[in-house]
């Protein structure tokens, strides 16, 4: 299987909550449209420091993650962060890679969203049994 890209959006939770109290308009929202690498097997949603400043997002812990080559650092979680792909949305935390290193879409927001990775087609997919509403087991 090659690698899998999708076209997200990323938008900063907490503008959304500001904007449906009144305090900012709408348009204020800090977003961004993005194309994230598919990796199942990295744990959650990584995006760079870039994208971090451009959504305005809060740091809300440090953690140790190690890498795909094997080292380990301490990263910044920021969020929360709502992630949408065509008809699903989720919102999560995000780790922080420095500079401008590749979007990384996670396993919690791919199960959360309920889509599945075609290898076929090599596409990120709305899941073809539940194409109109996520489902999520709770066993």
């Amino acid at each position: 299987m090659g690698l899998v890209y999708a076209n997200i959006e990323l938008i900063n939770s907490g503008d959304v909550e500001v904007a449906r109290r009144g305090f900012i308009k709408k348009n204020e929202i800090r977003k961004a449209k993005v194309k994230a690498l598919v990796d199942s097997g990295a744990y959650m949603l990584c995006i760079n420091q870039s994208l971090k400043e451009q959504l305005g997002l809060a740091v809300i812990d440090t953690q140790v993650a190690e890498l795909a080559n094997g080292i380990k650092e301490r990263y910044e979680i920021v969020g929360p962060v709502e992630v949408i792909f065509e008809n699903r949305s989720t919102s999560c935390r995000a780790l922080v890679l420095p500079g401008d290193a590749e979007v990384l879409l996670g396993a919690i927001p791919i199960e959360d969203m309920d889509v599945i990775i075609d290898p076929k087609d090599q596409k990120l997919k709305v899941h073809p049994l539940r194409p109109y509403v996520a489902q999520k087991s709770l066993k």
